[in-house]
């Protein structure tokens, strides 16, 4: 194998392609991208850890047809620190060597044959083609809201429908709940056809990142019963579709709210990173005292001592006290975009709801906390 590529389109790909690479997994060759040359002026760069694969095509000048892995991290490391110019790769049995200029570096890989074979063929029957933006953005606003990546169960999942020109995506751990809803651009064959998908956080938080080293303004989605590939200009992302009924999320809304505050979000974000400087990692309590437009936050760690804030809000409502961890609510105040946000509130022990004050269709669902005495 040997090939000659611009320094930039290669370690693009391999950005992009080793956020499915495995570091320290059972397999050495899982920690590897495989690279193939594709005709005469392709190369093509694999990463997988089985539940997750990713592929991306870069152009380049093929001298000599060939396949062969390489460790993903090291080799970005490498190419990253190249002067801006080409690079050839060239194979020579177990060796491949970089040069670019007078940099040299000689590789010791892994046989293309030991590389798990991944299939991306997939029926394009079921499948959708929208915007990337408003896509991705819908992603950023949700994900956070999902239950870890390690619990591998239907909550450390992110649902999406897709109905005409109206994206919906919502995430839930138990404790929060995002949803959002989008206006797309829909240019599916069949537009009038509702897409849904249950898929993994991990997933879609890795394509949000990817999405930012592609130009595409289109992203396409192919679905099969247990299977989904999302292409987005010459990458794609193949894994799982995750199996199971999600909660009915909408249902888990209230309706109508007795309690509204109006706050601006920037007082609020320093306000509770002043008083959470107090506060134990172990329970990440704030007590949110809501008055006549004014907002009292206070915590306290029996082994630190105590902190407590007031801010200036729009309130009219009965006075109410309610807690919250509040690394959930700082999580929704720095992704929301809008200067001032609308708190809904029932009880001290009802599920309280955070909007921004603008146009986005975007609520976050907190549960709060019981304070005890």
């Amino acid at each position: 194998m040997r090939f000659v590529a611009g320094k930039d389109d290669l370690l693009n790909g391999i950005r992009i392609v080793e956020r499915a690479t495995v570091v320290k997994g059972l397999q050495p060759v899982l920690a590897n991208v495989l690279i193939e040359t594709i005709g005469t002026n392709q190369i093509k760069l694999t990463a997988t850890d089985f539940d997750f694969s990713i592929t991306t095509m870069i152009d380049a000048n093929v001298e000599e047809e060939g396949r062969f892995t390489l460790p993903a991290k090291k080799l970005g490391d490498i190419i990253s620190r190249l002067q801006e110019d080409l690079v050839k790769l060239e194979l020579n049995d177990s060796i491949a060597t970089i040069t670019c200029k007078k940099s040299k570096f000689d590789f010791i890989g892994i046989s293309a044959s030991e590389f798990p074979k991944v299939e991306e063929n997939i029926s394009e029957e079921d499948s959708i083609e929208i915007e990337t933006k408003p896509f991705t953005k819908a992603i950023r606003h949700v994900v956070s809201a999902a239950a870890g990546y390690e619990t591998n169960n239907l909550l450390s999942g992110v649902v999406c429908e897709v109905n005409k020109n109206i994206l919906e995506m919502a995430a839930t751990d138990g404790n929060r709940l995002a949803r959002v809803r989008e206006v797309v651009k829909n240019n599916s064959a069949d537009s009038e056809k509702v897409f849904e998908m249950l898929i993994s956080s991990k997933v879609l938080s890795e394509l949000s990142k990817i999405s930012l080293l592609s130009e595409s303004e289109n992203i396409k989605i192919s679905k099969e019963a247990k299977k989904i590939v999302i292409t987005i200009d010459k990458t794609k992302i193949i894994t799982k579709l995750m199996q199971g009924q999600f909660p009915k999320y909408n249902q888990l809304i209230p309706q109508s709210f007795p309690k509204e505050a109006k706050i601006n979000k920037s007082a609020l974000v320093s306000a509770l990173e002043r008083v959470a400087i107090m506060i134990s990692e172990k329970n990440s309590i704030v007590k949110f005292e809501f008055g006549d437009d004014m907002l009292k936050l206070s915590g306290d760690s029996p082994e630190a001592g105590n902190s407590q804030d007031v801010i200036d809000i729009k309130y009219t409502g009965e006075p109410i006290t309610i807690a919250f961890n509040y690394k959930f609510v700082l999580e929704f105040l720095k992704i929301v975009e809008s200067e001032d946000i609308m708190v809904q509130l029932n009880t001290p022990l009802s599920a309280t709801v955070l909007a921004p004050v603008s146009d986005e269709d975007y609520i976050y669902l907190v549960m709060p906390v019981q304070l005890r005495g």
